[in-house]
């Protein structure tokens, strides 16, 4: 009972970040799993399925303020999901604890994006200068090589990889910080159903542990994206670098 009920707290806190910052739900979730004990590929693909739900609650919030951008969603999701599902073979081919102490080095790499001086500067330009809306050069080759990073990425780590997706849509495609949220977002959910069914065909996911995080999720998603829209994105972009930062050393150190 206690193990439920701690289950519950992940998806919320996944959740809660995942709406806020358009990922982080398996990226937070899996090493937090690992640590409370629950098995290896468990810790990696039980979230996956979980974070469907809460993050198309979450798109809605960010569709509604007209932040979606339909373009760059269709074209990843075409790119990503047969890249997800030959990341998700692959994944048979590999153990448990590579997979999570990948996990837990992109986690603290992550972090690291957000508090490295020269990559916040990026983000916070892209952020608060007027950012014109035609597309950077070669944007569909880029947007076609980011797909199939995060596509693999996703399916072998069992991520639904929005902790790849948003700063790859800052960095190389120069959306504005929260329309990268946001199509970070649907891209996630979708690029999440190729990467359970794999894994749940290779039989890698307990239910029970995605139904309690998918039950914590949705209403902390709703709260976190609530919350992106209307706050300053360079501060919470600082905090969650700093979290992320802690939660991979503290993982990398106890895999």
């Amino acid at each position: 009972m206690l193990r439920h009920v701690v289950e519950l707290a992940v998806g919320i806190i996944a959740g809660f970040l995942g709406g806020l910052f358009g990922k982080g739900r398996s990226a937070v979730a899996t090493p937090l799993l690992s640590l409370i004990g629950v098995p290896g590929f468990v810790a990696v693909a039980a979230p996956l399925p979980a974070t469907v739900p809460g993050t198309l609650i979450a798109s809605a919030e960010y569709w509604q303020f007209h932040l979606l951008d339909w373009q760059i969603i269709w074209w990843s999701i075409g790119i990503g999901v047969p890249a997800t599902i030959a990341g998700s073979i692959l994944s048979r081919f590999t153990g448990a604890r590579p997979l999570l102490i990948a996990t837990g080095i992109l986690v603290l790499g992550f972090g690291l994006s957000f508090l490295i001086p020269p990559i916040q500067r990026t983000f916070s330009q892209v952020t608060n200068a007027t950012v014109s809306e035609g597309r950077p050069s070669h944007w569909l080759l880029r947007l076609v090589l980011v797909g199939i990073r995060v596509g693999l990425t996703s399916g072998l780590l069992a991520n639904s990889g929005g902790f790849l997706l948003a700063p790859s849509y800052v960095r190389f495609l120069r959306l504005p910080i929260k329309k990268s949220f946001a199509c970070s977002l649907a891209v996630s959910a979708a690029l999440a159903v190729p990467g359970t069914i794999v894994h749940a065909y290779l039989g890698h996911i307990s239910w029970s542990v995605a139904g309690f995080l998918a039950i914590g999720s949705v209403p902390s998603s709703y709260f976190g994206a609530k919350l992106a829209i209307h706050s300053s994105s360079g501060s919470l972009e600082h905090w969650y670098g700093v979290a992320l930062t802690a939660l991979g050393l503290f993982f990398l150190f106890h895999v």
